[in-house]
């Protein structure tokens, strides 16, 4: 160590990422070798890249491990009920529209017992980035059968095998009319920062699947090792095809992951066509809302 940097000074060097993180939460909950906590990382990084207002930077979640991110970022975080991350979300945008508004959660919070919100979220187009980690399974609540276990698979409530066919979520929300669909693993941490990014910077309904190792209940109950052997498996088998049809994305029982961008289209959100409907059918009577939310003159 150079005689001019002390190991006090290098211990008390601010962290890259703590103006975006509340450290005196630290640790968090999430077990070793969990890829939540590296997506966290990338989406700091792409906040700290893009040199956003943090005041107009919002974060909801919902319920399960990935649910505890809301918790955790130095922004304004809301923690909901389970499922319900989207409806919370799109009254949130709605209430204060320059707000750029992010939901972060899991598999089965999004897409099971929130599915139908997903589902017409991405129909609205409505002006959200959804990060949807995906660990194949109900990770915090003892390792149930998700809409996203790939067949074959065990889980605490198919011991014997899946035989439900999982969801393909980037062809569900690309068939719904989202504006921008990815799918990265938490092994292509470049990757996945630059999606955020994008996503932050678009408008419309923009959906990032991340594909993370759950090594306490996925990968113990399948025998698949640690987590260190699951990053082998994505090194392995995930294939980058960008502009791959959504309708061959399904992942199967440690087979190929195919990665990439999918969709990027320019749609009207749902808050543009509201303003376009209303300022046509009402002309002059039409009063939109103000940037700081609220109606013009309240």
């Amino acid at each position: 160590m150079s005689a001019s940097v002390t190991e006090t000074d290098v211990q008390t060097e601010e962290h890259p990422i703590e103006p975006f993180i509340r450290m005196d939460r630290m640790p968090h909950i999430w077990c070793p070798t969990c890829g939540i906590g590296t997506v966290v990382k990338c989406y700091a990084t792409a906040l700290e890249r893009l040199g956003l207002d943090l005041d107009k930077v919002s974060v909801v979640s919902g319920i399960g491990c990935t649910g505890r991110v809301a918790g955790y970022v130095k922004l304004d975080g809301f923690h909901t009920t389970h499922g319900r991350a989207i409806p919370f979300a799109t009254g949130l945008k709605l209430a204060r529209p320059e707000l750029n508004v992010t939901v972060f959660s899991g598999d089965g919070d999004l897409s099971g017992i929130g599915g139908n919100h997903l589902i017409h979220a991405a129909r609205r187009n409505m002006d959200l980035l959804v990060i949807l980690v995906n660990n194949f399974i109900y990770a915090m609540t003892g390792g149930q059968n998700a809409p996203t276990t790939p067949e074959t698979a065990n889980s605490s409530t198919m011991p014997y095998g899946n035989f439900e066919q999982p969801f393909n979520l980037p062809n569900l929300v690309a068939s719904a009319g989202a504006n921008y669909v990815a799918r990265w693993t938490c092994l292509h941490i470049r990757r996945v920062t630059k999606a955020i990014e994008e996503g932050l910077q678009r408008t419309g309904f923009r959906f990032i699947e991340v594909i993370t190792p759950c090594s306490t209940l996925y990968s113990r109950r399948n025998k698949l090792g640690t987590g260190l052997n699951l990053m082998q498996y994505y090194h392995d088998n995930a294939e980058i095809r960008h502009g791959a049809d959504t309708k061959e994305l399904d992942i199967t029982y440690q087979g190929k992951i195919v990665c990439g961008k999918f969709v990027d289209e320019d749609k009207p959100s749902f808050p543009e066509r509201m303003r376009m409907h209303y300022e046509k059918v009402l002309g002059d009577d039409y009063v939109p809302m103000s940037p700081e939310g609220g109606w013009i003159g309240e």
